[in-house]
């Protein structure tokens, strides 16, 4: 009897039976807590999706499909991402008024929390570009002198040197990116709208993308200095020659007329 006692009243007892409650209690916690956080994560992209399911039933399957699966007025949207649906929506190119060649830039038809909302149901139906982090297309980390060469290989064909944009075939065109969002500008290198091939990563990494943008954003915006003066669109000699032609030898052409009248009249007083 005195041999069981003084196991019971052992000193380290305590301390044993301590550690182990805390031990419970902190593999409870890390158990229950992150599953928790995971759970709320998982309702609240839930309820956007469905959310946003409700939006396009409204005002996108009408072309693009019951389940965007696309139709003859819409291509599919199963594998476009949420990048692809931020851009079309944000800038207010989709939902098409009408069918044309091209989807213009208007007004936004919605607010940014329901494009968030249609974005993640289209992201649903297969995986895509994401929407890129606000440090992925920020031009004050770009070199805007490589950018500069990146775009004149890579984008200048159609927008044109300095982004001014361009006429395509087909009733087409570049748009201009005078002063455009440079998220938007990212998401279009990525996701590839209308006849702009794609840039993925794998293409033109990120920093390259950034690069870019920072090009875009020293001679195409609204603190762009301007030391020549008028631009005349930033359509290079085109542009110039046509000015020239059109003013300077039309001016040549109207002081010959006019010798030739002042002549005319000398001579026959």
């Amino acid at each position: 009897m005195k041999k069981l006692s003084a196991r019971r009243r052992h000193p380290l007892a305590a301390l044993v039976v301590l550690l182990f409650a805390l031990a419970a209690t902190g593999g409870l916690y890390a158990a229950l807590a992150p599953a928790g956080e995971a759970q709320a994560d998982a309702s609240a992209q839930s309820l956007a999706i469905e959310e946003g399911k409700k939006l396009y039933d409204v005002g996108c399957s009408s072309c693009h499909g019951a389940g965007g699966e696309g139709g003859s007025d819409g291509p599919s949207l199963v594998g476009v991402g949420a990048a692809a649906v931020d851009f079309q929506v944000g800038t207010g190119r989709m939902p098409l008024q009408a069918p044309g060649p091209q989807a213009p830039e208007k007004p936004v038809a919605y607010t940014q929390a329901e494009i968030d909302q249609l974005a993640a149901y289209v992201a649903s139906l297969g995986p895509g570009p994401a929407v890129p982090d606000e440090s992925s297309y920020d031009p004050s980390e770009g070199d805007a002198a490589r950018g500069g060469e990146l775009f004149r290989t890579n984008c200048s064909q159609c927008h044109n040197f300095t982004g001014q944009g361009g006429a395509l075939t087909h009733g087409k065109e570049a748009p201009s990116l005078d002063n455009v969002d440079p998220r938007y500008i990212y998401e279009a290198m990525v996701t590839g709208p209308s006849n702009m091939p794609s840039f993925p990563d794998t293409t033109l990494p990120e920093q390259e993308k950034q690069d870019i943008l920072a090009w875009l954003r020293a001679v195409n915006s609204s603190e762009s200095p301007n030391p020549g003066g008028f631009t005349l669109g930033g359509f290079g000699p085109v542009s110039e020659g046509l000015f020239a032609w059109t003013f300077g030898i039309g001016l040549l052409i109207a002081v010959a007329v006019w010798i030739g009248v002042s002549t005319a009249k000398a001579r026959k007083s």
